[in-house]
This record gives C-alpha cells, structure tokens and sequence, in this order.
C-alpha cells in the first residue's frame, strides 16, 4: 500500500542547468542530399559549479528525543548504559524495560549568518537535543526557534558568525519540466547531490494540511528531511518536505514546501515565535468541468465548499455546502488553491468580500476573518523543561506510559544533564526520583525543595538508572541561581 511518508533527513541538493537551450542541444540541419538530420542528444546539464558554490550553505542535523512513547508497544529500544556510571547503577537494563531514544538524521539551510536554519517541523518539534554539522566539519549544539507544523516550517539557531548564506529564490516562477536539484545527507551521507525536473506545482494531497506541495522527480531518502531544492540559478525554492512511497525510501514522487510560504512563516517565528493565522472556517473542494457542467457554472473555476463548520466565520457569513466561492476580495479565483492563500494571507478580524455561485446565481456575502486554533502538540508540562537551581538539570515529568513501563508512581525525566550533575555521572534518560528524602512528582517540586536549601550545601538525589536506584551527592553553587527556562 503506497503511503505519503515525512521524510527525517532531508534531500540532497545539485542545481539547475544554465539555459533551456543548451540542455536540448542544436538545431537539425539539412544535409547536402536535402535531409533533415537526426537532432544531436541533448547536452548533460552540468551541476557541478553549482554545488561547490552552494553545498558551504546546507547543513547536516542529528536529533534525539528522549521517552516520548504513547504506548508500551511503541517504545523504541535504543538506550545503553553508560559506562562511567557504571560504578553507582551497576547492571545492565533488561531490554524489555529499556528507555526510548528515538535519533533521526536531517537535513537544512544557513539563511543569515550568525547561525539560522530553516528545516521541517517534523524533524525538530519537540526534539530533546539538536545538532548541526557544517559543511567544513564543525559541529554546534542547537535550540528550536519555532515550528509550524501546518506547512511543516522548522527554525533552529546556533551560535555562530561568518557563515555561508544560501540564495532565496521564488518559488512562483516554478513550473512544470523545470529542472531542480537537492543537496542532503540522505542515511547520513553528507552533501549528496540528486537532480530532476519539477512534476506540478500547488499540489495538494492528503495529510498534507493546506501546503501547495511542489512535486518533483528528484530522489529524497530518508535523512533529506529540510534539505534545500535548488532551480538552475542556485537560488533556493523549496524546502523537500515529504516523499510518496510504498516502502519507506523514493519511488518516483517528492513534494516541497515552497520557499515563498516557507519565508513567510520564517518572519514570524523569529518575530513573534508562533504563526498567526486566519481562517473562514470551511473545506473545499477542486472544481472540474463535470463539476462545473452539474452546478451550471459558465467556466471552470473556483472553489467548491464542502463543510461550514459551525459557530465559524463562514456560517456567521452565511456559506452554505455547494456553494462556489469565485472571487475572494474581487480576485477572481481559479483553483481552490488560490483562496486558501488569500484566507492565509490576511490577518485575523479582516472583513473580506466573497464572490458566491449558488443555484445558478451570483450572490456577495461578507466574511470576518477569524484566528486559525493552533495545532496541538505535547502538553506543555510534559515537555516543560527547566534548568534548576545551577546543577545543570533539565528536567520534565515521566510520560505516562514510561511510568507504567518502569512500575513507578512519581519521578522526573533528565533530558539533559552538564555541569555538576554530569560531573556526578548523571546522564540523560535517568529518573531524579527524590532530593534527600523528599519524593518529586513536577518539576516545581524539584525547584521549590531546591529554594528551601541553602546555597552550597551538598543534597543527595536518589536516582534511577537502568532500573536501579542510588544516592548521588551533588553540592548546590555557592551562589544562588535563578532557575530558566531552557528552549
């Protein structure tokens, strides 16, 4: 069964030839007998300038996320013990209650500078740590700027200066038989190169939200996730996002986010750090020429309501499922395409005007735009994460299916340990089950005991690992810190 698959890395990138005419070669010419000659083969379109100028700009990314399993039968068994803690937790974990760490490879691009990224949400949402790869070896640390998982739009940020920059081009000049080309790390080969030609432009599928998918031919693998489609300019045009397949690997079919959207949705992670969408609060559908003939439209155009949701925008306006919308704000809709990107460009509270075909005549309803709920992710204090009290802890309370998985009733989740705490061997994917004798369910209670502690003084925390439980003596800064949150 064929299945549309998010890729976890991203595809690779080899750009576009220089003109149309060079790729198909010379004119026939007749011969001394009055013959046509056969055309001469097309010339191979040549990459590789292209990808020496441009390869500096995408960068290679492994992630982790750390017990994030729904249900016993979904926990990933990856984590090994490490050895330097062997001496307090002694003894393997049997692999039947081992911690899930689930790591993925990707793939983005450099867009300013000082280190922001563009890649897909799918591959940084709710991720426990984040690292980027540069095209000359060097390795940073990274944090989540934002995600918008609607149009699949992650941002990350490193520290860092001088670094490459990648072209932004314009996705709206794409079409149809234009060639394309991706650089990724696809299964973690860095800075591979694949090429093709664009297959359709605003495609819309299934489980793909509202994204007018660029579908191209060029072989995405796993680990190309967020990697950039370059045109022939070496301009960047899309981000290769999904990929549909029957096995998990390319078959023929790739689908980017156009850069254009991408962009927009860039600007307001990195002022705001959450998308502020609009919405009518209806589905529609593509109009066809049978479509057209049954609703005795005079062309084929517009878009199709399928669903008014109630108590939305659309029925306060008084759509109805049937009608034909033709014109949003008196831009003559086309495809159904077009309106969802009107709606999107307009903020929240707008008036807009609709151009409506409803039993044979046209009627003007007027809409007032109202926000689009966001998508739902973790609840919040399950991926809450905190830096407590200087000890170098990031801490979120154990998932519920963990808790059953370990037989345990309370406890928090380390998701990443430096300073003392590491230096006192505790390690990401341990459970702080109590500081002293004082038992931690939250993370507010680990950083309530914490304040009634004074600065300085050693506190043994009782931890979990590999099923096994020790004291592990810690001495608090002399110096008070005030706990942050970590992103």
């Amino acid at each position: 069964m064929l299945r549309i698959t998010a890729l976890l890395p991203a595809i690779g990138l080899a750009c576009l030839l220089g003109a149309c005419a060079a790729s198909l070669g010379p004119t026939p010419e007749a011969s001394a007998g009055g013959e046509v000659a056969a055309p001469a083969a097309p010339a191979a379109p040549v990459f590789s300038s292209l990808v020496a100028s441009r390869s500096a700009t995408v960068v290679d990314m492994s992630t982790l996320r750390i017990g994030r399993d729904e249900g016993r039968e979904d926990i990933e068994l990856e984590f090994a013990p490490e050895n330097d803690f062997a001496d307090r937790l002694a003894w393997p974990l049997p692999a039947s209650v081992r911690l899930s760490e689930v790591r993925d490879l990707a793939s983005g691009v450099i867009l300013t500078s000082d280190g922001l990224i563009l890649t897909c949400a799918h591959v940084v949402a709710n991720v426990d740590e984040a690292q980027v790869r540069l095209d000359d070896g060097r390795r940073f640390s990274a944090r989540v700027v934002g995600v918008d998982r609607r149009t699949d739009v992650g941002l990350l940020k490193i520290d860092a200066a001088g670094l490459p920059v990648a072209v932004i081009g314009d996705s709206s000049h794409l079409a149809p038989g234009d060639w394309v080309a991706a650089i990724g790390a696809p299964f973690g080969f860095h800075s591979s190169v694949t090429t093709g030609v664009v297959s359709a432009t605003n495609r819309f599928i299934g489980g793909g939200g509202e994204i007018p998918f660029i579908q191209t031919d060029v072989a995405i693998n796993p680990g190309s996730s967020g990697s950039p489609l370059f045109n022939g300019r070496g301009e960047v045009v899309a981000i290769n996002s999904m990929i549909y397949s029957g096995s998990g690997g390319y078959m023929g079919l790739s689908f980017a986010v156009p850069i254009n959207l991408a962009m927009r949705i860039v600007t307001q992670l990195r002022t705001v750090g959450v998308v502020q969408r609009a919405q009518l609060g209806a589905e529609f559908q593509e109009m066809t020429p049978a479509l057209a003939q049954s609703f005795a439209l005079p062309d084929v155009a517009g878009a199709l309501v399928v669903r008014v949701d109630a108590d939305s925008p659309a029925q306060a306006a008084g759509l109805l499922r049937g009608d034909i919308v033709r014109a949003f704000d008196g831009v003559r809709i086309l495809h159904f395409s077009e309106l969802l990107e009107q709606v999107s460009n307009r903020p929240a509270g707008a008036q807009t005007r609709l151009d409506v075909w409803r039993h044979g005549a046209k009627r003007t309803l007027w809409a007032i735009l109202g926000p689009q709920p966001p998508i739902r992710t973790f609840a919040r204090n399950e991926v809450e994460r905190e830096r407590s009290g200087g000890l170098g802890l990031s801490l979120s309370e154990v998932p519920a299916a963990l808790r059953l998985q370990l037989r345990i009733d309370g406890g928090l989740l380390v998701r990443e340990a430096t300073g003392a705490a590491r230096s006192e061997g505790i390690r990401s994917g341990g459970l702080i089950v109590a500081i002293n004798d004082t038992r931690l369910e939250r993370v507010d209670d680990f950083a309530r005991t914490l304040a009634q502690i004074p600065p300085g003084q050693t506190i043994a925390l009782l931890v979990m690992r590999d099923r096994r439980l020790a004291y592990v003596p810690v001495q608090l800064p002399a110096q008070r810190q005030r706990s942050q949150p970590l992103r």
